[in-house]
């Protein structure tokens, strides 16, 4: 019965606009804290891992807030938060970053420029230490991949979307080498997660926000321990197979 009144046209388009302006207002409320937390924590945090997860709370706080939607955490936490992977995900929708986000760990973001061209959201993400990425210029690539290196050294992790953008059919698609490449250069575990649900909660071309229970999946992390360049399209492959094996596995027994 809540289920049936939450997907309908009024109440999604009621729910939508609160949760909109809560977006907005918690957006405009984190920009000072995130800065202050900078300010502060920049003697001594240079891979800035405190305002970054200052700033992933924003997700968590607003999912809270958002009554169309229902995130969950599934799956061990790596213990050390402070020990870097490179974590890698499948790519539903805009959401599954704000679904993420809900994991209990700092990790910085490569994300695509325009992104970081909105207002306050970029700047949010500037202070937090995310990585800005220019499709298809070789140069902002190599700078981004070198970006990603320096944020493994401070013992930061990365997260990348393997598929380098969303996928249109909601099928995963072919992976990337890049992720990979860093793992195994920087010595660093990948840690894959899986996240479904996510798609039905901003749908395309809607501005409507749609009912989600989603959940994200944190599988074993795969270790690069003697692994080298030859072996990028091996580790690829692997870690694509899990992830598409337990996408299947949460296709067929999770709802939506």
């Amino acid at each position: 019965m809540a289920s049936r009144f939450l997907r309908s046209g009024f109440s999604r388009t009621v729910f939508s606009i609160w949760s909109w302006f809560v977006l907005g207002v918690l957006v405009l409320l984190w920009l000072p804290m995130v800065a202050v937390v900078r300010l502060v924590t920049a003697p001594f945090d240079p891979g800035r891992y405190h305002a970054g997860l200052l700033f992933r709370k924003l997700a968590v706080v607003h999912q809270k807030l958002t009554p169309l939607w229902r995130f969950r955490v599934v799956g061990e936490v790596p213990p050390d938060p402070r020990r870097p992977y490179v974590v890698v995900a499948n790519h539903e929708s805009f959401v599954d970053i704000l679904l993420i986000s809900h994991l209990p760990m700092e990790m910085k973001w490569l994300s695509k420029v325009e992104i970081f061209k909105i207002p306050v959201v970029g700047w949010l993400m500037s202070l937090a230490g995310d990585i800005k990425l220019t499709r298809g210029d070789r140069k902002s690539i190599v700078l981004a991949l070198r970006e990603c290196r320096d944020r493994l050294d401070k013992k930061v992790s990365v997260m990348v979307f393997p598929e380098g953008t969303r996928s249109a059919s909601g099928e995963l698609g072919p992976f990337k080498d890049g992720a990979f490449a860093i793992a195994i250069e920087a010595g660093v575990p990948i840690l894959p997660l899986v996240v479904h649900g996510a798609r039905t909660a901003l749908v395309k071309h809607d501005w409507r926000l749609g009912v989600s229970e989603a959940e994200v999946h944190i599988l074993e992390p795969i270790s690069t321990e003697g692994l080298t360049r030859a072996d990028v399209a091996d580790l690829r492959d692997r870690t694509r197979a899990l992830i598409a094996a337990e996408l299947d596995r949460m296709r067929a027994t999770i709802p939506g």
